[in-house]
């Protein structure tokens, strides 16, 4: 890849009650994202709580004191534009795209959502069989719940270990009082930063900014973040109904600001982030044991997790546990190629540089960064990043996490014939 000077224009502003403002211009392009970030997630919320962060997402689409959903959603599709939100474990994040003639629209819209939900009691009832069924929806889907029979007792006793969407014993108890108080508690200038990209004026953002949450009043909670300490879990599920055993096995990894995040990446690239992955390329190309194969990184800000999913036969289950386990203990092992190194470092700069030409993952990156580390890295800064990643450096990764009694897994499915031990996991 040729070496290329890439300036980010970004510039960050106060408005009266201490809400940041992030803006970065896309001139090239005729639209502008523009993104509500509050700082708390299901890793948040007390037990009784659980699930209330995802449920508040849905409540502010549901009308404010001056709009109808129906309103929000007419409003927003006469200007072309869309709307969308999603619940995480450490995140809330509400956004909306538009052409740069619209923002002033699009942003009202929006903040008119944060700031005034209606909290209907009729909408409420309505919505907790709607978050239900979705809820019935990710337990009929296999792979979704073997990730979170994973997650749940990866992190057993902790509230990263507590699924986003909540149960079926905490959603009924979600009346209005309880979202008035969740609201405001959170939704208040400190837990609230406001970032966007595209063909935009950064005094206009802060002018809009300052217009439609000046008066918000401070004083809300932050988040007390509790240490997690991950376990190693084995946990197998009958469900003779499938056809397939869904497998789901994951280690520890580093935080989010880590120094070693880029090694950590470079990694996961490796081992199953590609159709050129290892475990693509042996498992499914050379073995033919599964169609579905990858491994993913889930990073957050005292802790991480590295997992790998698989769906397979029953009478394979075992021959892909052995595979998998054999490619971590080979990348633990063996030092890592020269080539494959640098594949991984530049399928990560290609990666990075299309995600930049969106305006939406501009302006997702800008929340990501100033919250992840509060302050921003040139493109330049993250490519010398991912440049110097040595293979030493993957390979102390591996080292530290890949790690008999680190490692963990559950499966889903006819497990008759697919008797896997503690003693199959030793890295």
């Amino acid at each position: 890849m040729a070496n290329v000077t890439l300036v980010r224009d970004i510039t960050v502003s106060q408005i009266s009650n201490g809400i940041r403002v992030i803006t970065e211009p896309m001139p090239a392009v005729r639209s502008v994202a523009v993104g509500f970030w509050i700082g708390t997630g299901s890793r948040c919320e007390r037990p009784e709580e659980n699930g209330i962060s995802h449920f508040l997402e849905h409540m502010l689409f549901k009308g404010t004191r001056k709009r109808s959903a129906e309103d929000i959603a007419r409003e927003v599709d006469a200007i072309g534009g869309n709307l969308d939100a999603f619940t995480g474990r450490e995140l809330v994040g509400y956004n909306t795209k538009v052409l740069d003639d619209h923002l002033p629209v699009a942003f009202e819209i929006l903040a008119d959502m944060l700031l005034n939900p209606r909290f209907d009691i009729e909408d409420i009832e309505k919505e907790k069989g709607v978050v239900l069924e979705e809820l019935k929806m990710e337990t009929d889907n296999p792979e979704s719940f073997v990730h979170e029979l994973f997650v749940s007792n990866f992190w057993r006793r902790h509230p990263l270990g507590l699924p986003i969407l909540g149960t079926r014993k905490t959603i009924p108890n979600f009346s209005r009082e309880v979202l008035k108080g969740y609201h405001s508690r959170y939704y208040r200038p400190e837990n609230l930063t406001i970032t966007a990209a595209g063909n935009l004026k950064h005094e206009e953002l802060v002018r809009l900014a300052e217009e439609h949450f000046g008066k918000l009043p401070v004083g809300g909670e932050q988040p007390v973040l509790q240490e997690p300490s991950p376990q190693a879990p084995l946990i197998l599920k009958s469900r003779r109904s499938l056809q397939q055993v869904h497998v789901c096995l994951g280690v520890p990894m580093v935080p989010a600001s880590h120094p070693l995040r880029f090694a950590s990446y470079t990694l996961n690239v490796v081992l199953g982030g590609g159709m050129s992955s290892r475990l693509f390329q042996n498992i499914r190309e050379r073995q033919g044991l599964a169609y579905s194969i990858f491994s993913e990184l889930n990073l957050y800000k005292d802790t991480g997790m590295l997992a790998v999913y698989a769906g397979t036969s029953a009478e394979n289950t075992r021959k892909l546990v052995e595979n998998v386990m054999g490619e971590l203990r080979r990348i633990k092992n063996e030092p890592l190629p020269a080539e494959e190194l640098r594949h991984a470092k530049d399928h990560m700069k290609g990666s990075l540089m299309l995600s930049l030409e969106s305006t939406t993952s501009r302006m997702g990156n800008l929340a990501r960064q100033w919250l992840n580390f509060g302050r921003f890295f040139t493109l330049d800064e993250l490519v010398d990043s991912i440049e110097a990643v040595t293979a030493e450096d993957v390979h102390n990764v591996a080292n530290e996490f890949f790690q008999t009694g680190k490692v963990g897994l559950a499966m889903l499915g006819r497990l008759e014939s697919a008797s896997i031990e503690p003693q199959d996991l030793t890295c």
